[in-house]
């Protein structure tokens, strides 16, 4: 009897010590325990330490941190036909751990998968210069739609990060050209301004030039300064027509003179062989 005694008492210590493992859990401030009371949910607990039933009771572990989950590269054509290859980040935490764990069998692989064909849906309503100028947007969009599907699994959806949009060889030939092209419209577009606006510029300098007769003048020695500052062997003076007026005014009047006495002199002439013939 002692015997048995001796044999039994430490069997039922080292039983006992697998029993305390068995039934205590500690739990860390990110943590959270989904407890089952033979098959059916009782609450969640956590965290800390977490007592549990042995054989009766069994809890499944939630971790309440970010995640984060590589989308991989998908093949995505745009609403203008265009094929690429587009992939991105996506951002969530679990918010309600009893949800997480009896709505859907593997939140992890079911938001991942989620991700991917909502990511080619909201793309494919996009066209390629959307998707290149508005990436913030259609992140957005994407974050959206992926938080609205996951909120009955108890998973908040932070945020979609759209990484890379990579285009075929031939669409990157194409958007260059077209790039360059635009470039070239532009610098004819300004060309066109500048001269327009130079041309404009010089209109008004002529009816300011015009409107004062001394500012012509200094004009034209403001040009001749420059003009000798130069190592030039020909020098060429502009003659202002109001110099020039006097002396064409005299020329003038003498060529309307002649006329008048070339008249008076052949009336005399004329008298004379009159009176020869008479």
């Amino acid at each position: 009897m002692f015997l048995l005694e001796a044999y039994l008492i430490p069997l039922a210590c080292f039983v006992a010590v697998i029993l305390l493992f068995a039934s205590v859990r500690i739990l860390r401030e990110y943590e959270r325990a989904v407890v089952f009371t033979l098959g059916r949910f009782q609450r969640v607990k956590g965290p800390g330490l977490v007592l549990m039933i042995p054989f009766f009771q069994e809890m499944v572990r939630v971790d309440l941190r970010i995640q984060v989950i590589e989308i991989p590269r998908q093949d995505v054509i745009s609403r203008d036909n265009v094929s690429m290859k587009v992939d991105a980040v996506l951002y969530f935490n679990v918010v309600d751990p009893k949800r997480a764990i009896i709505k859907v069998q593997n939140f992890m692989p079911a938001t991942n998968m989620l991700a991917q064909t909502t990511l080619r849906a909201v793309l494919g309503q996009h066209e390629l210069d959307e998707m290149l100028s508005e990436r913030k947007k259609l992140s957005a969009d994407v974050q959206a739609i992926l938080d609205s599907a996951t909120e009955t699994w108890g998973i908040k959806v932070s945020n979609v990060e759209i990484r890379t949009v990579e285009l075929t060889d031939n669409m990157v030939r194409a958007i260059a050209k077209q790039a360059e092209a635009e470039r070239d419209r532009r610098a004819k577009v300004i060309h066109a301004e500048a001269e327009f606006q130079a041309s404009q510029t010089l209109v008004n300098a002529a009816k300011i030039l015009g409107s004062v007769p001394a500012a012509m003048q200094l004009r034209y020695l403001q040009t001749l300064t420059e003009i000798g500052a130069e190592q030039n062997s020909t020098v060429v003076f502009p003659m202002p027509i109001d110099i020039m007026k006097p002396f064409l005014d005299l020329i003038e009047k003498a060529d309307r003179s002649l006329p008048a006495r070339g008249n008076g002199t052949d009336k005399a002439q004329l008298s004379v062989v009159s009176d020869a013939a008479h």
